[in-house]
């Protein structure tokens, strides 16, 4: 399990978390959302130990990952597996290659055993008929499974994702959501899903939090966030439409007033 306990982070007078404190639940799939900039990336940077939060607790399996030291840090991120935005596949390897990548770096397996993996790995994520290809011959939804494939062949017990689906149109975003559920469902995994792709939250959160002024301030299960009542859609989801209305609404009162004069 992940905790997060009085969680600070800023950046210079910019306050990004401010008390955060949430639990991520062993095999399940929990999704952070929340405004662009709000501190979601923030927050999984801290969480994988690649930003030292100023203050707080952050334990995963029982290890405060924000106080240990080079060493034990590395050995904690070793259980981490994390799809960047947009990918981040090296743009001189072939899919092959890039899904292979962390088994050759620490040179722990036979050839056999990487060509065992990658070809298992492209199976689940569906780009076998693409390993020779370089990822500029890739669309946008073939590179993050190319990435998603490179998170897994380590076999970790937490995988994250920063953003999985933004840039993507919507068949490709529901073929990521797609491959993420399954990911969810069938291997024995606990995901963190940060995001501000609703579709993708309902299809695949098990838990939903929202983030806004660096603490969590709503928390549900997929069933009661998918409630027309769920806080969090009112806190969150609702205001586009809010704010749809609110221009119809002052475009209504600009007419009026032309007509008028």
């Amino acid at each position: 399990m992940i905790r997060c306990a009085n969680v600070h982070m800023r950046f210079r007078e910019k306050r990004v978390l401010n008390g955060l404190e949430i639990n991520i639940e062993d095999n399940k799939a929990t999704v952070i959302m929340g405004r662009s900039g709000i501190g979601k990336s923030v927050l999984l940077k801290c969480i994988c130990g690649l930003l030292a939060p100023q203050q707080g607790v952050i334990e995963i399996d029982g290890q405060n990952i924000a106080a240990a030291r080079p060493r034990q840090a590395k050995m904690i991120r070793s259980a981490i597996g994390m799809l960047l935005q947009e990918g981040a596949l090296f743009d001189g390897l072939t899919v092959y290659e890039n899904i292979a990548f962390p088994l050759t770096y620490h040179r722990n397996h036979t050839h056999a055993e990487i060509d065992r993996e990658v070809r298992r790995y492209a199976d689940i994520v569906e780009m076998t008929p693409f390993l020779d290809l370089v990822p500029r011959e890739l669309s946008g939804g073939m590179k993050r499974k190319a990435a998603l494939a490179r998170c897994m062949i380590t076999q970790p017990r937490y995988l994250f994702y920063d953003e999985p689906t933004t840039g993507l149109d919507p068949i490709s975003a529901g073929t990521v959501d797609a491959i993420i559920k399954k990911l969810s469902d069938t291997v024995n995994i606990t995901s963190l899903i940060v995001t501000h792709d609703v579709e993708l939250a309902l299809f695949v959160g098990d838990t939903v939090a929202l983030i806004e002024d660096g603490r969590i301030r709503a928390l549900e299960a997929r069933a009661e966030f998918r409630r027309s009542e769920s806080e969090l859609r009112t806190r969150f989801i609702d205001q586009r439409r809010i704010l749809h209305e609110e221009y119809h609404a002052n475009r209504t009162v600009c007419h009026c007033y032309e007509f008028c004069i």
